[in-house]
Protein backbone atom coordinates (compact mmCIF):
# COMPACT_ATOMS: atom_id res chain seq x y z
CA UNK A 1 0.00 0.00 0.00
CA UNK A 2 1.00 3.63 0.18
CA UNK A 3 3.33 5.42 2.52
CA UNK A 4 0.21 6.78 4.20
CA UNK A 5 -0.75 3.20 4.90
CA UNK A 6 2.70 2.09 6.00
CA UNK A 7 2.96 5.15 8.26
CA UNK A 8 -0.05 3.93 10.22
CA UNK A 9 0.95 0.27 10.26
CA UNK A 10 0.68 -1.73 13.46
CA UNK A 11 3.88 -2.33 15.39
CA UNK A 12 2.58 -5.14 17.60
CA UNK A 13 2.80 -7.91 14.99
CA UNK A 14 5.80 -10.01 13.89
CA UNK A 15 7.89 -8.77 10.97
CA UNK A 16 7.03 -11.89 8.96
CA UNK A 17 3.26 -11.58 9.50
CA UNK A 18 0.97 -11.34 6.46
CA UNK A 19 0.82 -7.87 4.98
CA UNK A 20 -2.85 -7.31 5.85
CA UNK A 21 -2.19 -8.04 9.51
CA UNK A 22 0.42 -5.28 9.59
CA UNK A 23 -2.09 -2.62 8.53
CA UNK A 24 -4.08 -0.54 10.96
CA UNK A 25 -7.84 -1.00 11.09
CA UNK A 26 -8.30 2.30 9.21
CA UNK A 27 -6.06 1.19 6.34
CA UNK A 28 -7.21 -2.41 6.14
CA UNK A 29 -10.86 -1.50 5.71
CA UNK A 30 -10.44 1.79 3.81
CA UNK A 31 -12.93 0.87 1.03
CA UNK A 32 -15.49 -0.01 3.72
CA UNK A 33 -14.99 3.33 5.47
CA UNK A 34 -15.32 5.21 2.18
CA UNK A 35 -18.59 3.47 1.28
CA UNK A 36 -19.85 4.07 4.82
CA UNK A 37 -18.91 7.76 4.55
CA UNK A 38 -20.81 8.06 1.28
CA UNK A 39 -23.85 6.33 2.77
CA UNK A 40 -23.73 8.50 5.92
CA UNK A 41 -23.49 11.67 3.85
CA UNK A 42 -26.40 10.65 1.62
CA UNK A 43 -28.51 9.76 4.65
CA UNK A 44 -27.74 13.04 6.40
CA UNK A 45 -28.50 15.07 3.30
CA UNK A 46 -31.75 13.20 2.73
CA UNK A 47 -33.13 13.00 6.26
CA UNK A 48 -31.86 16.09 8.09
CA UNK A 49 -34.01 19.07 7.04
CA UNK A 50 -32.07 22.18 6.10
CA UNK A 51 -28.66 20.53 6.44
CA UNK A 52 -27.66 21.31 2.86
CA UNK A 53 -28.53 24.97 3.35
CA UNK A 54 -26.55 25.08 6.60
CA UNK A 55 -23.49 23.44 5.03
CA UNK A 56 -23.63 25.76 2.03
CA UNK A 57 -24.20 28.92 4.06
CA UNK A 58 -20.50 29.81 4.11
CA UNK A 59 -18.36 29.24 1.04
CA UNK A 60 -14.68 29.43 0.14
CA UNK A 61 -14.05 29.81 -3.59
CA UNK A 62 -17.68 28.83 -4.29
CA UNK A 63 -17.18 25.61 -2.28
CA UNK A 64 -18.92 24.91 1.03
CA UNK A 65 -16.68 25.76 4.01
CA UNK A 66 -16.86 22.25 5.59
CA UNK A 67 -15.84 20.70 2.28
CA UNK A 68 -13.05 23.26 1.91
CA UNK A 69 -11.74 22.35 5.36
CA UNK A 70 -11.86 18.66 4.50
CA UNK A 71 -9.96 19.20 1.26
CA UNK A 72 -7.24 21.20 2.99
CA UNK A 73 -6.87 18.57 5.73
CA UNK A 74 -6.73 15.89 3.07
CA UNK A 75 -4.08 17.55 0.93
CA UNK A 76 -1.71 19.03 3.53
CA UNK A 77 -0.13 15.76 4.79
CA UNK A 78 0.37 14.51 1.23
CA UNK A 79 2.09 17.72 0.14
CA UNK A 80 4.18 17.74 3.33
CA UNK A 81 5.62 14.39 2.20
CA UNK A 82 6.85 15.71 -1.15
CA UNK A 83 10.63 16.05 -1.43
CA UNK A 84 10.66 19.45 -3.08
CA UNK A 85 14.41 19.31 -3.63
CA UNK A 86 13.81 16.46 -6.09
CA UNK A 87 11.27 18.21 -8.32
CA UNK A 88 13.91 18.82 -10.99
CA UNK A 89 13.95 15.04 -11.50
CA UNK A 90 10.36 15.29 -12.68
CA UNK A 91 10.47 18.57 -14.60
CA UNK A 92 13.21 17.13 -16.78
CA UNK A 93 11.10 14.12 -17.77
CA UNK A 94 9.67 15.31 -21.06
CA UNK A 95 7.89 12.03 -21.80
CA UNK A 96 5.91 12.22 -18.56
CA UNK A 97 5.07 15.93 -18.88
CA UNK A 98 4.15 15.68 -22.55
CA UNK A 99 1.96 12.62 -22.01
CA UNK A 100 0.19 14.29 -19.08
CA UNK A 101 -0.55 17.47 -21.03
CA UNK A 102 -1.99 15.54 -23.98
CA UNK A 103 -4.07 13.23 -21.77
CA UNK A 104 -5.44 15.99 -19.55
CA UNK A 105 -6.04 18.81 -21.99
CA UNK A 106 -6.62 17.08 -25.34
CA UNK A 107 -7.85 13.51 -24.88
CA UNK A 108 -9.71 13.90 -21.56
CA UNK A 109 -12.08 16.73 -22.58
CA UNK A 110 -12.56 15.20 -26.04
CA UNK A 111 -13.42 11.79 -24.58
CA UNK A 112 -15.95 13.25 -22.14
CA UNK A 113 -17.50 15.30 -24.97
CA UNK A 114 -17.87 12.17 -27.10
CA UNK A 115 -19.29 10.03 -24.28
CA UNK A 116 -21.72 12.74 -23.21
CA UNK A 117 -23.14 13.12 -26.70
CA UNK A 118 -23.13 9.36 -27.36
CA UNK A 119 -24.88 8.32 -24.14
CA UNK A 120 -26.95 11.43 -23.30
CA UNK A 121 -28.12 12.73 -26.69
CA UNK A 122 -31.62 13.46 -25.32
CA UNK A 123 -30.52 15.14 -22.06
CA UNK A 124 -28.81 18.42 -22.94
CA UNK A 125 -28.49 19.72 -19.36
CA UNK A 126 -26.77 16.59 -18.06
CA UNK A 127 -24.66 16.43 -21.21
CA UNK A 128 -23.44 19.99 -20.67
CA UNK A 129 -22.70 19.24 -17.01
CA UNK A 130 -20.54 16.27 -17.94
CA UNK A 131 -18.65 18.27 -20.54
CA UNK A 132 -17.84 20.82 -17.83
CA UNK A 133 -16.65 17.96 -15.60
CA UNK A 134 -14.33 16.83 -18.38
CA UNK A 135 -12.74 20.27 -18.51
CA UNK A 136 -12.06 20.42 -14.74
CA UNK A 137 -8.80 18.51 -14.34
CA UNK A 138 -8.09 17.19 -10.88
CA UNK A 139 -5.90 19.21 -8.50
CA UNK A 140 -7.01 17.90 -5.11
CA UNK A 141 -8.26 14.39 -4.43
CA UNK A 142 -5.93 12.90 -7.05
CA UNK A 143 -3.08 13.36 -4.57
CA UNK A 144 -4.79 10.88 -2.24
CA UNK A 145 -5.34 8.27 -4.97
CA UNK A 146 -1.74 8.69 -6.11
CA UNK A 147 -0.46 8.27 -2.56
CA UNK A 148 -2.58 5.18 -1.91
CA UNK A 149 -1.28 3.57 -5.10
CA UNK A 150 2.34 4.43 -4.22
CA UNK A 151 2.69 6.68 -7.24
CA UNK A 152 5.54 9.16 -7.61
CA UNK A 153 4.78 11.89 -5.07
CA UNK A 154 7.04 14.52 -6.65
CA UNK A 155 5.66 13.80 -10.10
CA UNK A 156 2.10 14.18 -8.81
CA UNK A 157 2.94 17.56 -7.27
CA UNK A 158 4.37 18.80 -10.57
CA UNK A 159 1.52 17.47 -12.72
CA UNK A 160 -1.11 18.92 -10.37
CA UNK A 161 0.64 22.29 -10.49
CA UNK A 162 0.68 22.18 -14.31
CA UNK A 163 -3.02 21.27 -14.36
CA UNK A 164 -3.69 24.24 -12.10
CA UNK A 165 -1.97 26.67 -14.45
CA UNK A 166 -3.75 25.26 -17.50
CA UNK A 167 -7.05 25.32 -15.60
CA UNK A 168 -6.73 29.06 -15.13
CA UNK A 169 -5.56 29.72 -18.69
CA UNK A 170 -7.61 27.25 -20.70
CA UNK A 171 -10.86 26.38 -18.88
CA UNK A 172 -12.99 29.20 -20.27
CA UNK A 173 -11.59 28.83 -23.81
CA UNK A 174 -12.13 25.07 -23.83
CA UNK A 175 -15.64 25.52 -22.46
CA UNK A 176 -16.43 27.85 -25.35
CA UNK A 177 -14.91 25.38 -27.83
CA UNK A 178 -16.70 22.23 -26.58
CA UNK A 179 -20.07 23.86 -25.89
CA UNK A 180 -20.34 26.15 -28.91
CA UNK A 181 -17.67 25.77 -31.57
CA UNK A 182 -17.25 21.99 -31.92
CA UNK A 183 -20.99 21.18 -31.72
CA UNK A 184 -21.60 23.82 -34.40
CA UNK A 185 -18.99 22.22 -36.67
CA UNK A 186 -20.65 18.82 -36.18
CA UNK A 187 -24.17 20.10 -36.75
CA UNK A 188 -25.18 19.56 -33.12
CA UNK A 189 -26.99 21.91 -30.76
CA UNK A 190 -24.85 24.47 -28.96
CA UNK A 191 -24.92 25.83 -25.40
CA UNK A 192 -24.12 29.36 -24.32
CA UNK A 193 -22.17 29.65 -21.10
CA UNK A 194 -19.95 32.23 -19.47
CA UNK A 195 -17.43 31.01 -16.92
CA UNK A 196 -15.99 33.10 -14.12
CA UNK A 197 -12.21 33.08 -14.52
CA UNK A 198 -11.91 34.63 -11.06
CA UNK A 199 -13.81 31.68 -9.52
CA UNK A 200 -11.34 29.30 -11.16
CA UNK A 201 -8.36 31.32 -9.90
CA UNK A 202 -9.73 31.35 -6.35
CA UNK A 203 -10.36 27.59 -6.47
CA UNK A 204 -6.78 26.90 -7.52
CA UNK A 205 -5.23 29.31 -5.03
CA UNK A 206 -7.24 27.98 -2.10
CA UNK A 207 -7.31 24.24 -2.73
CA UNK A 208 -3.80 23.89 -4.11
CA UNK A 209 -1.97 27.04 -3.06
CA UNK A 210 -2.65 26.91 0.69
CA UNK A 211 -1.75 23.24 1.30
CA UNK A 212 1.17 23.46 -1.13
CA UNK A 213 2.74 26.40 0.72
CA UNK A 214 2.03 24.76 4.08
CA UNK A 215 3.55 21.47 2.95
CA UNK A 216 6.64 23.14 1.50
CA UNK A 217 7.25 25.21 4.64
CA UNK A 218 6.70 22.20 6.89
CA UNK A 219 9.20 20.12 4.93
CA UNK A 220 11.77 22.92 4.66
CA UNK A 221 11.63 24.05 8.29
CA UNK A 222 11.29 20.55 9.68
CA UNK A 223 14.36 19.23 7.85
CA UNK A 224 16.32 22.37 8.68
CA UNK A 225 15.66 22.05 12.41
CA UNK A 226 15.57 18.27 12.94
CA UNK A 227 16.99 16.69 9.79
CA UNK A 228 15.41 14.48 7.11
CA UNK A 229 15.57 11.27 9.15
CA UNK A 230 13.54 12.74 12.01
CA UNK A 231 11.15 14.44 9.60
CA UNK A 232 10.38 11.32 7.55
CA UNK A 233 10.57 8.68 10.27
CA UNK A 234 8.97 10.49 13.20
CA UNK A 235 7.00 13.55 12.02
CA UNK A 236 5.36 12.23 8.85
CA UNK A 237 3.94 9.11 10.56
CA UNK A 238 2.17 11.41 13.00
CA UNK A 239 0.40 13.52 10.35
CA UNK A 240 -0.06 10.76 7.75
CA UNK A 241 -3.47 9.53 9.00
CA UNK A 242 -4.86 13.09 8.83
CA UNK A 243 -5.06 12.76 5.03
CA UNK A 244 -7.33 9.72 5.26
CA UNK A 245 -9.47 11.31 7.99
CA UNK A 246 -9.75 14.42 5.82
CA UNK A 247 -10.80 12.26 2.86
CA UNK A 248 -13.57 10.56 4.86
CA UNK A 249 -14.77 13.89 6.30
CA UNK A 250 -14.83 15.45 2.82
CA UNK A 251 -16.87 12.56 1.44
CA UNK A 252 -19.43 12.81 4.25
CA UNK A 253 -19.78 16.58 3.80
CA UNK A 254 -19.92 16.42 0.01
CA UNK A 255 -22.67 13.82 -0.05
CA UNK A 256 -24.56 15.44 2.82
CA UNK A 257 -24.63 18.70 0.86
CA UNK A 258 -25.97 16.99 -2.27
CA UNK A 259 -27.66 13.92 -0.80
CA UNK A 260 -31.24 14.98 -1.53
CA UNK A 261 -30.47 15.81 -5.16
CA UNK A 262 -28.84 12.41 -5.69
CA UNK A 263 -31.40 10.21 -3.92
CA UNK A 264 -34.49 11.97 -5.30
CA UNK A 265 -33.58 11.32 -8.96
CA UNK A 266 -32.18 7.76 -9.11
CA UNK A 267 -32.90 7.16 -12.81
CA UNK A 268 -31.21 10.40 -13.81
CA UNK A 269 -28.23 9.50 -11.62
CA UNK A 270 -27.98 6.14 -13.40
CA UNK A 271 -28.03 7.81 -16.82
CA UNK A 272 -25.29 10.25 -15.79
CA UNK A 273 -23.25 7.44 -14.24
CA UNK A 274 -22.86 5.49 -17.50
CA UNK A 275 -20.62 7.97 -19.36
CA UNK A 276 -18.68 8.63 -16.14
CA UNK A 277 -17.93 4.93 -15.65
CA UNK A 278 -16.80 4.62 -19.25
CA UNK A 279 -14.68 7.76 -18.90
CA UNK A 280 -12.82 6.60 -15.79
CA UNK A 281 -12.17 3.15 -17.21
CA UNK A 282 -10.91 4.41 -20.57
CA UNK A 283 -8.81 7.28 -19.18
CA UNK A 284 -7.17 5.21 -16.46
CA UNK A 285 -6.62 2.11 -18.59
CA UNK A 286 -5.34 4.04 -21.59
CA UNK A 287 -3.05 6.23 -19.49
CA UNK A 288 -1.65 3.23 -17.61
CA UNK A 289 -0.90 1.41 -20.85
CA UNK A 290 0.68 4.56 -22.27
CA UNK A 291 2.94 4.87 -19.23
CA UNK A 292 4.03 1.26 -19.68
CA UNK A 293 4.63 1.88 -23.38
CA UNK A 294 6.79 4.90 -22.57
CA UNK A 295 8.69 2.84 -19.95
CA UNK A 296 8.07 5.37 -17.22
CA UNK A 297 8.31 2.79 -14.45
CA UNK A 298 5.51 1.83 -12.09
CA UNK A 299 5.43 4.91 -9.84
CA UNK A 300 5.26 7.45 -12.67
CA UNK A 301 2.85 5.27 -14.65
CA UNK A 302 0.45 5.17 -11.70
CA UNK A 303 0.77 8.94 -11.26
CA UNK A 304 0.13 9.56 -14.96
CA UNK A 305 -2.98 7.34 -14.88
CA UNK A 306 -4.56 8.85 -11.78
CA UNK A 307 -3.87 12.46 -12.73
CA UNK A 308 -5.45 11.79 -16.13
CA UNK A 309 -8.49 9.93 -14.80
CA UNK A 310 -9.38 12.24 -11.89
CA UNK A 311 -11.47 15.38 -12.19
CA UNK A 312 -11.94 18.49 -10.09
CA UNK A 313 -15.59 17.99 -9.22
CA UNK A 314 -15.50 20.77 -6.66
CA UNK A 315 -14.71 23.24 -9.44
CA UNK A 316 -17.13 21.64 -11.89
CA UNK A 317 -19.99 21.85 -9.37
CA UNK A 318 -19.14 25.45 -8.50
CA UNK A 319 -18.99 26.47 -12.18
CA UNK A 320 -22.24 24.66 -13.02
CA UNK A 321 -24.08 26.23 -10.08
CA UNK A 322 -22.68 29.68 -10.79
CA UNK A 323 -23.56 29.48 -14.48
CA UNK A 324 -26.80 27.49 -14.61
CA UNK A 325 -28.17 27.53 -11.04
CA UNK A 326 -28.16 25.21 -8.04
CA UNK A 327 -31.22 23.22 -9.19
CA UNK A 328 -30.02 22.80 -12.78
CA UNK A 329 -29.35 19.51 -14.51
CA UNK A 330 -25.80 20.70 -15.12
CA UNK A 331 -25.25 20.99 -11.38
CA UNK A 332 -26.71 17.53 -10.77
CA UNK A 333 -24.29 16.05 -13.33
CA UNK A 334 -21.41 17.59 -11.39
CA UNK A 335 -22.81 16.26 -8.10
CA UNK A 336 -23.07 12.71 -9.45
CA UNK A 337 -19.39 12.90 -10.42
CA UNK A 338 -17.89 12.17 -6.99
CA UNK A 339 -20.61 9.58 -6.32
CA UNK A 340 -19.06 7.57 -9.15
CA UNK A 341 -15.45 8.73 -8.95
CA UNK A 342 -14.76 7.92 -5.31
CA UNK A 343 -15.57 4.18 -5.31
CA UNK A 344 -14.25 3.68 -8.84
CA UNK A 345 -10.87 5.28 -8.17
CA UNK A 346 -10.54 3.45 -4.86
CA UNK A 347 -11.04 0.27 -6.85
CA UNK A 348 -8.48 1.44 -9.39
CA UNK A 349 -5.95 1.92 -6.57
CA UNK A 350 -6.15 -1.82 -5.96
CA UNK A 351 -6.02 -2.52 -9.69
CA UNK A 352 -2.86 -0.39 -9.88
CA UNK A 353 -1.22 -2.23 -6.98
CA UNK A 354 -2.19 -5.57 -8.54
CA UNK A 355 -0.66 -4.51 -11.86
CA UNK A 356 2.51 -3.36 -10.10
CA UNK A 357 3.56 -6.83 -9.02
CA UNK A 358 2.51 -8.51 -12.27
CA UNK A 359 3.56 -6.08 -14.98
CA UNK A 360 6.59 -4.38 -13.44
CA UNK A 361 8.93 -7.19 -12.38
CA UNK A 362 12.17 -5.91 -10.91
CA UNK A 363 10.98 -2.29 -10.94
CA UNK A 364 12.47 -0.55 -7.86
CA UNK A 365 9.46 1.78 -7.61
CA UNK A 366 7.04 -1.10 -7.00
CA UNK A 367 5.93 -0.87 -3.33
CA UNK A 368 7.17 -3.67 -1.09
CA UNK A 369 3.75 -4.51 0.23
CA UNK A 370 2.56 -5.51 -3.24
CA UNK A 371 5.57 -7.63 -4.09
CA UNK A 372 4.90 -10.61 -1.86
CA UNK A 373 1.66 -10.65 0.06
CA UNK A 374 2.00 -13.85 2.09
Amino acid sequence: MSDAVRETARTDVPADAPVLQKLSTLDRFLPVWIVAAMALGLALGRWVPGLDDALGAVEVGNVSLPIAIGLLLMMYPVLAKVRYSELDRVTGDRKLLGASLVLNWVLGPALMFALAWLLLPDLPEYRTGLIIVGLARCIAMVLIWNDLSCGDREAAAVLVAINSVFQILAFAALGWFYLQVLPGWLGLSTTSAEFSVWAIVVSVLVFLGIPLVAGFLTRTLGERRKGRVWYEERFLPRIGPVALYGLLFTIVMLFALQGDAITSQPWDVARIALPLLAYFALMFGGSFLLGMRLRLGYAKTATLAFTAAGNNFELAIAVAIGTFGVTSGQALAGVVGPLIEVPVLVGLVYVSLWAARRWFPGDPTVPDATRSAR
